[in-house]
């Protein structure tokens, strides 16, 4: 009769850990390494999103009604 503080076989203990490393590897996830943040494995799968370049200066029409306003304010003077 085997005592009840009896360890598991070496293999066993072995295989648990195998399948615990193998479980944190295919996960896949951010890391933190020397203060550099890396990507996950399946980066490159996501998707892209792309936006149209727009103009420079986002308020271009009310600045141009704005300086009409003032214009037509200068008129009226």
């Amino acid at each position: 009769m085997k005592g009840s503080n009896s360890q598991p076989p070496p293999w066993r203990t072995g295989l648990i850990g195998l399948a615990l490393l193998a479980t944190a590897g295919i996960t896949g996830c951010q890391v933190d390494i020397g203060g550099q943040v890396l990507p996950s494995p399946y980066y490159q799968t996501d998707d892209v999103q792309y936006f149209a370049p727009g103009p420079e200066f986002k308020l271009e029409r009310e600045a141009a009604a704005l300086k009409e306003a003032s214009a037509q304010e200068g008129l009226r003077r």
